[in-house]
């Protein structure tokens, strides 16, 4: 069994967004912990709406990359799209892999305070 560590982000309808997606991955996967959720600015492009950032810790028997390919695929079936012009314009779902099994493997963890609050609140003894 692995653990997971998922950043949540949305921007666009978030409350709506966030909350359907941790519909879906309930019934999909164990949630064993959820984080904070909390507003924050865009990074990037600054001329568009607040975001609202979180995370969830789940448990999962897929690989690593059966995980990480189910949540691509998710992100697109709630309708993100994949415009890269846009690397960091509005997005209707953002889902990323923050840590794997207690390993930190998403480099926002060094970068943004946020995403290092999320993980440590969810799991301190994370190794990064």
């Amino acid at each position: 069994m692995n653990t997971a560590i998922i950043g949540l982000g949305s921007n666009i309808e978030p409350q709506k967004n966030i909350q359907l997606t941790k519909k879906i991955l309930s019934e999909k996967f164990k949630v064993l912990n959820e984080s904070k959720f909390i507003i924050t600015k865009s990074i990037g492009i600054v001329a568009q709406p607040d975001f609202i950032n979180g995370a969830l810790l789940v448990q999962t028997e897929l690989s690593y990359d059966e995980f990480r390919s189910y949540l691509k695929d998710m992100e697109l079936k709630l309708g993100r799209t994949k415009d890269s012009t846009q690397n960091y314009g509005p997005r209707i779902i953002d889902i990323d892999i923050l840590a794997w099994n207690d390993r930190v493997i998403d480099h926002d963890f060094y970068e943004r305070d946020f995403v290092r609050n999320f993980v440590l609140e969810l799991s301190p003894a994370v190794k990064y």
